[in-house]
């Protein structure tokens, strides 16, 4: 037998989730939701109105049941409820960004001067992490490496939150 390709894999990205969470995300329109929901409180209504405005038509007990596989998943959340003419309107929210847009192909390449500095520089954060007594337990190796991948992803995300990095207005 001869080889006719061979190609040495590389990590270049780390996606921290459950498959809980890539159930739920499997379908686009749940993916859409998910995104929409970023910063809204919106309705059931107000979401199936969003979905056909981005070409998913979907009957109003579809939506419902996304609505629940998502809460299941605990991607999205009821954040209020009220009256509404005799009736009981409840809004969902998410505190989950989901970033949706393809990186390019040249991306490594254009980016690959500062991918080795921030590189080296969350190395340290990483190592001083990593010698926390909490993570100092006789504890498997991946487990390990997914807590402090979901350590740096919260603290990221809080950055994100409360700073305007790239010069663009928050919008909350």
């Amino acid at each position: 037998m001869s080889t006719l390709l061979e190609k040495s894999i590389k990590v270049n990205r780390v996606v921290s989730i459950s498959v809980e969470h890539a159930k739920a995300l499997e379908d686009p329109a749940r993916a859409k939701i998910v995104e929409m929901l970023y910063h809204k409180q919106l309705t059931t209504e107000q979401i199936a109105k969003e979905l056909q405005k981005n070409g998913h038509n979907k009957a109003i007990t579809t939506i419902r049941h996304h609505l629940d596989i998502l809460k299941e998943a605990g991607l999205i959340e009821i954040v209020k409820i009220e009256e509404v003419r005799g009736a009981v309107a409840k809004f969902y929210g998410t505190s989950i960004k989901l970033f949706s847009n393809p990186s390019s192909k040249d991306f490594d390449s254009k980016y690959s001067s500062m991918i080795k500095t921030t590189s080296t520089k969350i190395e340290k954060i990483l190592e001083g992490i990593a010698k926390k007594p909490a993570l100092q337990k006789k504890s498997e190796s991946a487990y390990s490496e997914f807590i402090i991948t979901e350590i740096v992803n919260r603290a990221m995300a809080n950055v994100l939150e409360n700073k305007d990095l790239v010069g663009q207005k928050k919008i909350k």
